[in-house]
């Protein structure tokens, strides 16, 4: 499948990322993509090994006469963001990304995420390995796991593994850009068993869903200013209330790095409020589409009749409360960087949200390029719902990666890209994830920088890539891993 991506320039990347594509890869099912990896490797008689966590590095020793020469790792992880259009059936866990090339030069998938986000990156790194005419020096391919779902393979890497003390990470979606730092981050979860009662007689269900925004990346996308099905959900029911409207159940987003796109209620109320409910929804679809305008026009509001039956919803005084905590919680960009200008110091998105029979549960995820602002937005969280008897729990919080601008590695990337590409790039800090700040927390003496092809819409079954970048990013890899061999 994908075979017209051996068409596309340069073919020894492409044929990787063909590879990539054809092997289901969502977080926590990359054992597949491992093994065939492994399997590449024996063929090439490319050293292999694997962490306690299962994190996989790939080592190639030094051209003759460069075994002096720094060591060098490739950084990438291997899982992708598993989202697909709620009309378009796919299995990430088994079925292949169905790719396709568009007149506009950019890459696309057919109603799912593409993958190139960190795929391009992998097969980047597989492709400098391959490369028999590239003088080098040592060089390993790090491959994490689970980067989209928790950063667990960054968390769990093992200590005294890696050799290199040059790290070059390939998991930026910008041309013309070189990332020096970014945001540090934890999940915030909150579970919590809620009272229920029975409908009364006079009481219906209703479902009201929430649809047609566009997604993307909850870091890089976060200032944009597009909806959160969550966020506008909530304000919704905000407004049904004097509906006397009960939560029976609520459904909305997939992944906490993600903004949603989607999200569904079922509602129980008093038989004769279901027309003074139906024109509240009308009026709040008009009035969201206006403030989205520009920005993300497909919003779409619904209240239809429910097609199961329920038996409970929760009771008037806990659904009230549980949709003012939801209203008040911090959501989008809390706070700009006073030092870096343009970018996005402190962020949360809410990404999942789920009740069903009385259980509540959210996960959302916070950001910051300050560790002290990331610790303090997760205890605003842990102060909301406390009020309402949840229980919250902050994990998988991960370190920022604080920038080195001096350094000899950013330095010579700088004069490359003017070389090859005619200009200088931009030297930015970026509000995302990016596994550096952990690497550099267990690998102090690294040298790291981050850069990329042009992706856009990453996280959503709106991300492509732009196919000329990759091009460029591969002509800038190969001549600063050779550069690093002098």
């Amino acid at each position: 499948m994908n075979e017209h991506l051996d068409t596309l320039e340069p073919p020894l990347l492409w044929r990787h990322f063909r590879t990539l594509c054809n092997t289901p890869r969502p977080s926590v099912h990359e054992a597949a993509l491992v093994a065939r990896l492994e399997q590449w490797a024996d063929a090439r008689g490319l050293a292999h090994d694997r962490d306690a966590f299962g994190n996989l590095r790939l080592c190639k020793p030094a051209s003759p006469g460069h075994e002096a020469a720094p060591g060098v790792i490739l950084q990438g992880h291997l899982d992708m963001v598993a989202q697909a259009n709620a009309d378009h059936a796919h299995d990430f866990t088994r079925d292949p990304i169905q790719t396709r090339v568009g007149d506009d030069g950019w890459l696309r998938a057919t109603n799912t995420t593409l993958g190139a986000d960190n795929g391009l990156g992998v097969a980047a790194a597989l492709a400098i390995l391959e490369d028999e005419t590239l003088v080098h020096g040592p060089l390993e391919a790090l491959f994490t796991l689970e980067e989209e779902s928790s950063m667990g393979g960054a968390l769990n890497l093992a200590e005294g593994w890696l050799e290199g003390s040059l790290l070059i990470n390939l998991d930026s979606e910008d041309r013309g850009e070189v990332y020096i730092g970014c945001a540090g981050g934890a999940d915030v979860v909150v579970e919590a068993q809620l009272p229920t009662s029975p409908l009364a007689e006079d009481e219906v269900t209703v479902c009201l869903s929430l649809t047609g925004l566009r997604g993307g990346h909850s870091g890089m996308d976060i200032h944009k200013g597009l909806g959160n099905a969550n966020r506008l959900l909530v304000r919704v029911l905000r407004a049904l209330e004097s509906c006397e409207v009960r939560l029976v159940d609520y459904h909305g987003g997939t992944l906490r790095n993600a903004l949603p796109r989607e999200a569904f209620a079922t509602l129980a109320m008093p038989a004769d409020q279901r027309e003074t409910a139906l024109g509240r929804v009308v009026s709040m679809e008009t009035e969201l589409r206006a403030e989205l305008a520009g920005v993300d026009d497909g919003l779409s509001l619904a209240l239809s009749p429910s097609e199961g039956e329920s038996a409970e919803a929760l009771t008037a005084q806990t659904s009230h409360l549980l949709v003012a905590a939801l209203h008040a919680a911090p959501c989008g960009v809390e706070r700009m960087s006073s030092e870096v200008s343009g970018v996005v110091e402190t962020s949360n998105n809410l990404g999942v949200v789920g009740l069903e029979a009385g259980r509540f549960h959210l996960c959302a995820l916070v950001r910051s390029l300050r560790d002290s602002a990331t610790a303090d937005l997760a205890d605003r969280f842990t102060a909301l719902f406390e009020l309402i008897g949840a229980r919250v729990r902050v994990e998988n919080a991960y370190p920022g990666w604080t920038p080195q601008p001096g350094s000899d590695l950013l330095e010579r990337f700088c004069r490359l890209h003017r070389q090859k590409m005619g200009s200088d790039p931009a030297v930015k800090v970026i509000h995302a994830g990016l596994e550096c700040g952990i690497l550099g927390g267990k690998y102090p003496h690294l040298e790291m920088i981050s850069f990329g092809p042009l992706i856009r819409g990453a996280h959503s079954p709106d991300e492509r890539v732009e196919i000329a970048s990759v091009a460029e990013f591969w002509t800038l890899l190969r001549a600063l891993v050779e550069d690093l061999a002098r």
